[in-house]
């Protein structure tokens, strides 16, 4: 567990909109673990938050630093820190071919061609996906296609991986091959899921809803306390937290 200041994420006062809808009226938390989760109900602001750590959403006010940098000030060396990965890898793929998916990050940060390809197939090779170096995507299955997106983002060494909703329509054996994945990166972690018992496991899990944090401590803990609020909605057939 990372406990230097340098590598901490800080959100202070933060005010977000999407839309003409106020996602967070003024939400501040300090996050100094390294693997992280944030449960919520739907609209909860889940995927807004982490779409606030590198500037896919601006914030209307407040102050988000990490890993030292001013994410307000400075959302191109943000993008830089904070690596995301998106729920659907069909809405992140870019390219036909494997191969041309994970140069595509170096090639944007200047890289030749031969060091990006040279970068790329190490990184498939570390995680046993060598055999996907001339694959076409369209070969994959959306459990690989998946991975292909994490494994595109780790490979620019982000400080920070985000992924939002990232094993959603996954089976049970992929979704406990990516987590395993996640569990073994040096990466801070932060997941947005509502598949709880992968979350367990977390360092830490924060409960959003109402534009607040809600609870936010230990995973065991606080997961508890949101199926039993969530079993009780379901009780009075309440749908609006």
């Amino acid at each position: 567990m990372r406990h230097d200041r340098d590598e901490w994420l800080v959100l202070q006062d933060v005010v977000a909109s999407r839309g003409r809808k106020t996602i967070f009226s003024s939400i501040s938390v300090v996050c100094a673990e390294r693997r992280i989760g944030l449960i919520g109900r739907n609209g909860a602001g889940k995927s807004t938050l982490l779409r606030l750590l590198n500037g896919l959403l601006p914030a209307q006010s407040g102050s988000i630093a990490m890993a030292g940098v001013d994410v307000r000030a400075n959302v191109t060396l943000a993008m830089r820190h904070v690596g995301f990965v998106f729920q659907n890898p069909d809405h992140q793929i870019v390219f036909p071919t494997v191969l041309e998916e994970m140069t595509f990050g170096f090639r944007t940060r200047g890289c030749s061609k031969v060091e990006s390809e040279m970068r790329a197939v190490a990184c498939l090779e570390r995680y046993g996906c060598g055999d996907w170096v001339r694959a076409s995507v369209e070969e994959l299955s959306e459990g690989q296609r998946q991975k292909l997106c994490i494994l595109a983002v780790i490979a620019l060494e982000p400080s920070i991986i985000a992924l939002d909703e990232p094993f959603a329509s996954l089976d049970l054996p992929t979704r406990l091959e990516l987590n395993a994945l996640l569990v073994s990166l040096p990466q801070r972690v932060i997941v947005a899921s509502h598949d709880l018992d992968l979350l367990r496991s977390m360092d830490r899990v924060i409960w959003l809803g109402e534009g607040r944090i809600i609870k936010d401590g230990n995973p065991d803990e606080v997961i508890g306390v949101y199926e039993e609020h969530c079993r009780t909605l379901a009780m009075m057939g309440s749908i609006k937290t």
